[in-house]
């Protein structure tokens, strides 16, 4: 079944439970190329901005204009068919709902945040390292974002620092009132985030095209043979400020 829409934006899994994804974060750009070139900024070595005018009390002053390339690439996510589920329409329907749907969402999340051309592997994004507490470290990342002239606009953290290190201390309610949204996330190791001005610094490509198939997964996707089931997207990343996004990971 081919669709005239990214199909992860029409599923709303945690309507009733509500939870970000990390597509969520970013607006978007409906193309029609697999390549897709862009204006972009890069932050050049200190040592190359010395002269620049005002340059310590504006960062954004020293960086650099030019040009990047985002390729639109399929993400996909595959299911088996419980065979008692054959003959069941229903049945079927809510089972690629709840399964299929869902591991495509965590393929988009993966895909968008440490896979090959995730943010976290982006050459301009910013790694910061800090001591002290996890507080401390996403504090840092919010204050060098402002200190770039952008906001501090979104952060995606691993579940345990979301759960045993922000809920239930009153930092969550400072950041929404902050208005710092969140997603919590696997795709982030424990102790690290990845905080930036989302909204801004960068956009999702995409084709606004999806496909549902019954195929052969690849080698290794599921222990034992059966019918399996594909769904399939088709976006890129556009990464204009990479200056925008930092690493925060745990020094030493």
């Amino acid at each position: 079944m081919h669709f005239d829409f990214t199909i992860t934006e029409a599923f709303k899994p945690t309507q009733d439970r509500p939870r970000l994804m990390v597509s969520q974060l970013f607006r978007k750009r409906l193309v029609s190329e697999t390549h897709n070139r862009f204006w972009s900024e890069s932050r050049p070595p200190k040592v190359e901005t010395g002269d620049i005018h005002e340059g310590d009390l504006r960062q954004e002053a020293t960086f650099r204009f030019g040009m990047g390339e985002g390729i639109v690439r399929p993400i996909s996510a595959w299911v088996q068919l419980p065979p008692d589920l054959a003959g069941d329409e229903r049945g079927i329907a809510e089972f690629i709902d709840y399964r299929l749907l869902v591991r495509l969402a965590t393929a988009e999340n993966q895909a968008l945040t440490f896979g090959p051309h995730g943010l976290l592997n982006h050459p301009g994004v910013t790694r910061l390292p800090y001591t002290g507490s996890y507080f401390d470290g996403i504090m840092a990342a919010c204050n060098e974002i402002e200190q770039n002239g952008a906001t501090a606009h979104a952060m995606i953290v691993n579940p345990v620092d979301y759960y045993h290190g922000l809920l239930g201390k009153g930092i969550l309610g400072d950041l929404q009132q902050n208005g710092t949204k969140i997603v919590r996330t696997r795709m982030v190791a424990p102790g690290c985030a990845l905080v930036g001005d989302f909204a801004v610094a960068a956009r999702i490509l995409h084709t606004g095209k999806s496909v549902i198939r019954v195929g052969t997964p690849p080698a290794g996707t599921f222990a034992t043979e059966g019918t399996a089931v594909c769904a399939e997207i088709y976006e890129g990343l556009a990464v204009h400020l990479p200056t925008h996004f930092f690493h925060v990971v745990k020094a030493g």
